[in-house]
C-alpha cells in the first residue's frame, strides 16, 4: 500500500497550523513594519499633533553698549563721557492660542484620525497578505510531507519486487531482463525520493523565512485539511461590502478627502486668536547725561487678534478646486473597488467549487487505481500478470494518490483566497 505515515516520522516536533500563526504574527518583519506605520500614525492623530492646545515660547536676551558722549544742558553747561556703559537685560513668556480658524483645524484633526484608521487597515492587509503566503507555503510542506511518505513506499515496493525478481532469476523463473527492468525502477523511484526530499527541505525553509525563525529548524507539519462549510457566493458577496480590506480602504481614503475638501474651505474664513506675554526689563548705564542710570520693568500684556486674508492671489481657490477634483477620483477609485471585489469574489468562489470537484474525483481515482493495484499485485505474485504490468498498476497508484493530495491542499488554499477577499480570513479557526 502507499496510503498513510509510518510511526518514525513524528519523531520530529510537530508545528501546528495555530503555532505556525503565533510565530508569523510574532515575528515577521513585514508585519513588524506595518505595527510601526500604524504607531506613527497613532503619533500623528494625537492631540499633541491637534493644533488644539496652545503654544507657549520664552524668550530672553542681553547686550552691552560701550560709546563716548557729549551734551549740553539747559544752563549752557557742556558735558562729556567717555567709555560709557550701557547694560540691558530681558526675558518673556508669550502664550497663543487659536480660537478659530475656519474648522481647518477641526477637519485636519479628523483626518488624521481617519488616516490612522487607514493605516490600520493597510496593517491589516499586510497580515492577511502575510497569513496567506504562511498557509501556501505551509500546506505546500503538508504536500510534499505526504509525497515523501508515498514515495519511500513506493521504492520499498520496487525494492520488493527486484528481490523477487532476482529470486525468481536464481531458480530460473525468469530472464535477467526483468531483473535489469526492476534495477531502473528502483533508481527511478530513488531519483523521485531525494528530488522531493530535497524540495520538501527546501520549502521547509521559506516557511521558516515567512515565521522568521533559525533557517535550519526542521519539523513536520498538520497534513489534516478540513474545509469551512456552508461557503455560499451571495454570502461572501454581502460579507466583502462590509469586511473586504482593499473596499474599506477605498471609504477611508474618501473620508479624507472628504475632510481635505472641508478643511480647505476653512480657509475662506477669519482666524481669530488669543495672545498673552509676561515680561522683565533691566538696563543700568553710567551716562552722566542719563535721567536714570538704572530701570527695571515688569508687566502682562493680552490682547485678541483676528486676522482674514481676503485674497492670497487665487492660491485657496486653486486648492479647493484641486480638492474637489481629488474627492470625485477617489468616488471613482471606489467603484472601481467595487467591482474588482466583486470578480475577485466570484472567480475565487468558482476556483474553489472546481477545486473542490476535482479533489472529490481524484479521492475515486485513488480508490479506482487501489483495486487495480490489488488485483495486480495479486495476479503478479501468482505469475499471471507481467511485471510490466505490476510496474504499471504501482505508476498509476502512485500518480493518482500524488494528484489527489495536490487536489487537496488546491482546494484549501482556493478556500483561503475566497475567504481573503470577502474579508473573513482572520475569523476562522486553521
Amino acid at each position: 500500500m502507499i496510503l498513510g505515515f509510518s510511526g518514525s516520522l513524528w519523531s520530529q516536533d510537530l508545528l501546528s497550523k495555530q503555532e505556525a500563526i503565533g510565530y508569523t504574527l510574532e515575528n515577521n518583519l513585514g508585519i513588524e513594519i506595518a505595527a510601526n506605520n500604524t504607531e506613527i500614525a497613532e503619533n500623528n492623530a494625537d492631540v499633541l499633533n491637534s493644533g488644539y492646545l496652545p503654544s507657549l515660547t520664552g524668550n530672553a536676551g542681553a547686550t552691552f553698549d560701550r560709546n563716548n558722549a557729549e551734551g549740553q544742558l539747559a544752563n549752557g553747561e557742556v558735558r562729556s563721557a567717555e567709555g560709557v556703559e550701557t547694560r540691558r537685560y530681558n526675558a518673556s513668556l508669550n502664550l497663543n492660542y487659536t480660537l478659530f480658524d475656519g474648522l481647518g483645524r477641526f477637519y485636519n484633526y479628523k483626518s488624521l484620525k481617519e488616516e490612522l484608521n487607514l493605516t490600520e487597515l493597510q496593517a491589516r492587509e499586510t497580515i492577511e497578505t502575510t497569513v496567506l503566503q504562511l498557509f501556501t507555503v505551509y500546506y505546500e510542506v503538508a504536500r510534499l510531507t505526504e509525497n515523501v511518505e508515498n514515495l519511500r513506499q513506493a521504492l520499498q515496493i520496487s525494492k520488493d519486487r527486484l528481490e523477487r525478481a532476482q529470486y525468481q532469476f536464481e531458480y530460473g523463473q525468469n530472464t535477467g531482463l526483468d531483473v535489469l527492468n526492476a534495477e531502473v525502477d528502483v533508481n527511478t523511484d530513488s531519483i523521485n525520493l531525494i528530488q522531493t526530499e530535497q524540495t520538501l527541505r527546501n520549502t521547509k525553509r521559506d516557511l521558516n523565512l515567512i515565521m522568521n525563525r533559525d533557517l535550519s529548524n526542521d519539523f513536520l507539519v498538520d497534513t489534516t485539511v478540513t474545509f469551512v462549510p456552508g461557503l455560499l457566493m451571495e454570502n461572501m458577496l454581502n460579507e466583502a461590502s462590509e469586511n473586504n480590506v482593499t473596499l474599506l480602504q477605498a471609504q477611508s481614503g474618501m473620508l479624507i478627502n472628504e475632510y481635505g475638501i472641508k478643511s480647505v474651505r476653512g480657509n475662506f474664513l477669519p482666524t481669530i486668536g488669543l495672545s498673552g506675554s509676561y515680561g522683565w526689563n533691566r538696563s543700568n548705564n553710567n551716562n552722566p547725561l542719563a535721567f536714570v542710570l538704572e530701570n527695571t520693568s515688569t508687566g502682562v500684556s493680552a490682547g485678541v487678534n483676528l486676522t482674514w486674508n481676503l485674497f492670497d492671489g487665487g492660491t485657496t481657490i486653486t486648492q479647493f478646486k484641486n480638492a474637489r477634483i481629488a474627492y470625485e477620483n477617489q468616488e471613482i477609485t471606489k467603484r472601481q473597488v467595487e467591482l474588482g471585489v466583486e470578480r475577485d469574489i466570484r472567480n475565487a468562489y468558482e476556483t474553489y467549487r472546481n477545486a473542490l470537484y476535482i479533489y472529490e474525483a481524484q479521492k475515486k481515482n485513488v480508490q479506482t487505481t487501489l483495486n487495480n493495484f490489488n488485483r495486480t499485485e495479486e495476479r503478479y505474485k501468482l505469475g499471471r500478470a507481467t511485471s510490466l504490468e505490476f510496474r504499471q498498476a504501482q505508476i498509476n497508484l502512485l500518480n493518482a494518490i500524488l494528484e489527489k493530495n495536490r487536489a487537496k491542499y488546491t482546494a484549501k488554499i482556493a478556500e483561503l483566497a475566497v475567504l481573503q477577499v470577502s474579508g473573513q480570513l482572520l475569523n476562522i479557526e486553521f
